[in-house]
């Protein structure tokens, strides 16, 4: 890869992990429309790893608060809010690691065609519009219940079918049982903790066991825009998704899905 499809590769990738517009349809776009070659493995590892400290980083203090909860009181009969929430952040992961042990090779065989991504895209996009439009907004993140994280974990699940965006069905999935807009994101932010983490441990299991000479500089680059491109994305995302609403990232999905069944039947 060229330094210039390095960094946009990069920048993608930190922008698209978070935002509900799916990475899936936009990594398939340099590839399938301007003929880019495939970034590979080892720099799929380098700029997970880099939006995994970005969301990281933003979360440090959550996350601290959180582990030492579960650690205290995780464990007993005297749960507290932060305790809960850990909890509900690991049973809200397990459908996403079950499914993606269990149907990853059938979905890398057959779904991962730019006209599935375009279907995928709309679709999830207008049930995103859907559950915005009709959403409450009465909860706050303390205020998910058991039953709450396994609905908002089986909706993740269904991010493993390319086009869906991980963050925008959790994001649905949260907004459909209540929660305000800023407690559907971040949870949906602590929730790609433990998912982006293991993406990237396979990666790198796999990585390790190819031959391939490494380019050390493009992980560097890669991680590095990835990094930042994902920290400005949260940072700006819970800034002004309270405000805005995702009626915007919609239309772009729906601009999107229609470009990408464009390419596929024109």
């Amino acid at each position: 890869m060229t330094l210039f499809e390095i960094i946009i590769l990069a920048i993608i990738q930190g922008l698209t992990e978070f935002l509900p517009i799916s990475s899936s349809a936009h990594l398939i776009l340099p590839s399938e429309v301007l003929g880019w070659n495939d970034q590979g493995l080892a720099y799929d590892v380098a700029v997970h790893v880099g939006s995994l400290l970005a969301v990281m980083i933003y979360f440090r203090e959550d996350i601290w608060r959180l582990t030492g909860a579960w650690f205290s009181h995780g464990l007993s009969a005297s749960q507290t809010q932060d305790s809960r929430l850990a909890w509900w952040v690991i049973i809200g992961t397990i459908p996403a690691v079950m499914f993606g042990f269990a149907f990853k090779d059938l979905i890398e065989i057959y779904a991962r065609s730019a006209l599935v991504i375009a279907i995928t895209t709309i679709g999830f996009g207008l049930l995103l519009w859907y559950a915005d439009s009709k959403a409450t907004q009465v909860k706050t993140v303390h205020q998910i219940t058991w039953k709450n994280a396994v609905f908002i974990g089986l909706a993740q699940a269904i991010a493993i079918i390319p086009g869906t965006s991980r963050s925008g069905i959790t994001m649905t999935a949260g907004l459909m049982i209540g929660l305000d807009r800023e407690s559907a994101a971040r949870f949906s932010f602590l929730l790609s903790i433990p998912v982006i983490l293991g993406a990237g441990l396979l990666a790198t299991l796999d990585l390790l066991e190819t031959p391939n000479a490494v380019d050390w500089h493009a992980l560097l680059f890669g991680a590095v825009f990835s990094f930042v491109s994902a920290y400005a994305c949260i940072y700006l995302f819970l800034a002004w998704i309270s405000k805005i609403g995702m009626l915007p990232f919609v239309i772009y999905r729906l601009i999107l899905g229609t470009a990408l069944l464009l390419f596929v039947f024109i």
